[in-house]
């Protein structure tokens, strides 16, 4: 079975591990609500998210080791919501543009009119380790 998870690019650059296609994870998961991704990378989208990676104190579990099988960045745009108060820009529903890569750093290349919001990751949960290298650095 096939998990997709979100990983947020600050987390990335914070704490997180370089990691890659075909590479094996340790990663600390987090059930998603759809609700929180919906205008981040499209309602669809969001509905098939079964959890985040999260590297801040608030595991439901341990880690879980993962193989990734496939990365997407994320990119989308962000604008103050119309009638706000508020100075914060937020993600526009919409306009996610999903670029599939081999490895993942926490960066991404400049896009026109979007900004790197995180990856969706596909991995399946590994029982033994030696099934794969672990991606530590890669």
């Amino acid at each position: 079975m096939t998990l997709t998870i979100w990983v947020d690019e600050w987390q990335m650059q914070c704490c997180g591990e370089n990691f890659a296609s075909g590479g094996v994870v340790s990663w600390s998961l987090m059930e998603a609500d759809p609700e929180d991704y919906g205008d981040i990378v499209g309602e669809e989208r969001a509905a098939e998210l079964d959890f985040h990676e999260e590297h801040h104190g608030q595991e439901e579990q341990g880690p879980t080791l993962l193989e990734v099988l496939s990365i997407a960045e994320v990119h989308c745009r962000y604008a103050m919501p119309p009638g706000s108060v508020d100075k914060m820009h937020c993600p526009v529903p919409g306009t996610a543009v999903l670029i599939p890569v081999d490895r993942a750093t926490g960066w991404a290349k400049t896009q026109p009119d979007v900004q790197f919001a995180g990856y969706l990751v596909t991995a399946r949960r590994v029982a033994d380790p030696s099934e794969g290298a672990v991606a530590r650095g890669q």
